[in-house]
């Protein structure tokens, strides 16, 4: 008979408390693991506590399969791989579309791809443009348009911090004291707004929590507590709250909305949900895509509502005269907003990972329906590549991928009729979730813009993922709500090429002008704002 197991209920301070006791007498190595092991099961037992975790959930995240590629999938099955191009071969292909191969390159990052590094001009000391050439003394020099590019890099800290002592006189008969000037330009905060930038940045761009950046500010001579640090990116978030409303009402105005959500722990959320009972107990953090002529907007939304619920408050800002939006997501009824029309789309992924489950014990069937979705792939990464309109995208489907998904639409009901494929098991069931939701998985073959899946927002939530597994929750629901104010910033900045971090700084530093007009200071436009109306000496 087993003996029972005790469970200890502890908070993430206690455990804190308890792993540094235990630092000093283990090997740094040693410690890396009982740390992980603490912190894996803390959130194992969190996702068993959920009502809606599976066993099959479980058993994904103790052993995740290490690709789901074709190639890699059909190998694992034991089956050679065709060599027509699949959707693994999308965006590593060596050639153009001449077929003229590319030159290798030699994998390192060039100059010109530090966007926010800073330049530095050097003239020749002896020579300029218009010289006689001190090597043949016949010809004359002239500048070539591409100068010789040199890339130094320095370390530097996070914050770094300038103590200012100012010299003070007294007199020896009077008394009287005379302090010097406080210099020009330092400020009257302790903190300006870089420091909260930075800040917000590690915290909810990069998942390094609070006592993170406290250790490494006490390594590093600069101190911090995680107290002062929540203080700062609090209040920095209540400044710039307008930015986020624009966000939202500027992505309630896009072509295709892409959403999904994740669990979420919020230790003061639990409580309130404890006490007063009902049947809804889930906590979840809910990631919204917005995309509109290639413009992409994430918003992330915490609390007790699902991703159709959050997607509903966001379209009931849509102005009534636009057309409805192409709304993307899998196929569970919680993402679906209600009473609010959109046209729906399903993410083919979803279901090309029924079949990817299952390879292994229906190898041939699978290998059909893997390799036909692949060459749909391969068309939507061609019609990428050459840059095509959603109307032009369209038609290029219609005309190559839809004979491919026509064929695989018979091919599926063929093996359910002819009881090729028995519909309670592993195949039948991935058959029968293509053929339900066939309509909504081929939108993109009736509807310009349609995506193909939900990749957008899943990578969106990733952002939420790294804060749950390097901080593992919330305590307060504000907390959560500052956390989703700078992960929709900060993502979205991300996804339009933006530097963040120069974005929330610029952002506090024009508070009353955010505060007006909105509109002026989103990412994509915030750098021509600033260049009308350069008011601030920084």
């Amino acid at each position: 008979m087993k003996a029972a197991i005790e469970f200890i209920d502890m908070d993430r301070e206690e455990l804190n408390q308890l792993l540094e006791r235990t630092r000093a007498s283990l090997a740094a190595e040693d410690y890396r693991k009982v740390k992980g092991m603490v912190e894996a099961l803390t959130y194992l037992r969190d996702l068993v506590a959920d009502q809606e975790t599976t066993i099959r959930d479980l058993r994904e995240l103790l052993f995740p399969a290490s690709t789901e590629k074709t190639e890699a999938v059909l190998k694992n099955a034991g089956m050679q791989v065709k060599s027509k191009p699949t959707e693994d071969q999308v965006g590593t292909s060596k050639t153009g579309e001449e077929g003229k191969a590319k030159a290798p390159g030699h994998g390192r990052n060039g100059a010109a791809d530090y966007h926010h590094a800073q330049r530095v001009v050097v003239l020749h000391a002896t020579l300029q443009a218009g010289d006689r050439c001190p090597g043949c003394l016949k010809g004359k020099l002239y500048e070539q348009q591409e100068p010789r590019r040199l890339v130094r890099i320095v370390g530097q800290v996070p914050l770094s911090a300038t103590v200012y002592e100012l010299q003070r006189l007294r007199c020896n008969l009077c008394g009287e004291v005379y302090s010097a000037d406080e210099p020009e330009g330092i400020g009257e905060e302790k903190y300006d707004e870089t420091a909260a930038a930075m800040i917000a940045q590690l915290k909810y761009g990069t998942g390094v929590p609070f006592y993170r950046q406290e250790q490494l500010g006490n390594h590093l001579g600069i101190p911090l507590p995680a107290s002062t640090q929540w203080e700062i990116v609090e209040e920095a978030a209540e400044l710039i709250k307008p930015a986020r409303d624009e966000l939202i009402r500027e992505a309630a105005r896009g072509e295709v909305l892409h959403n999904d959500d994740t669990h979420m722990k919020v230790l003061g959320l639990q409580r309130a949900i404890a006490k007063e009972g009902g049947e809804r107990t889930g906590i979840f953090t809910s990631g919204i895509v917005s995309t509109s002529a290639g413009r992409k907007i994430a918003l992330f939304f915490t609390g007790r509502q699902h991703a159709g619920e959050n997607l509903a408050d966001v379209l009931k800002q849509r102005v009534a005269e636009l057309p409805a939006p192409i709304q993307m997501s899998d196929a569970l009824s919680r993402n679906a907003p209600k009473s609010i029309h959109v046209l729906v789309a399903y993410c083919i992924a979803h279901g090309r990972r029924q079949f990817v489950k299952i390879t292994p014990n229906f190898p041939e069937p699978c290998r059909y329906v893997l390799e036909a979705l692949g060459e749909v792939y391969q068309q939507d990464r061609l019609a990428c590549e050459r840059g095509l309109s959603p109307i032009e995208r369209l038609h290029f489907h219609q005309q190559h991928s839809r004979p491919v998904m026509d064929a695989l639409h018979g091919w599926l009901e063929t093996q359910l009729k002819e009881k090729k494929a028995e519909p309670n098991s592993g195949l039948g069931k991935a058959i029968d979730y293509m053929l339900r939701h066939w309509q909504a998985l081929t939108l993109f073959l009736r509807e310009p813009g349609a995506p193909l899946d939900n990749n957008l927002v899943e990578r969106a939530l990733k952002k939420a993922i790294l804060h749950r597994k390097n901080s593992l929750f919330y305590k307060t629901l504000n907390g959560a709500e500052v956390g989703d104010l700078y992960m929709s910033l900060i993502h979205t900045c991300e996804l339009n090429a933006v530097n963040p971090l120069d974005y929330l700084t610029e952002l506090l530093r024009h508070t009353e002008e955010l505060a007006v007009k909105p509109v002026d200071w989103m990412p994509w436009k915030y750098r021509a704002t600033l260049e009308r109306n350069p008011s601030n000496p920084h």
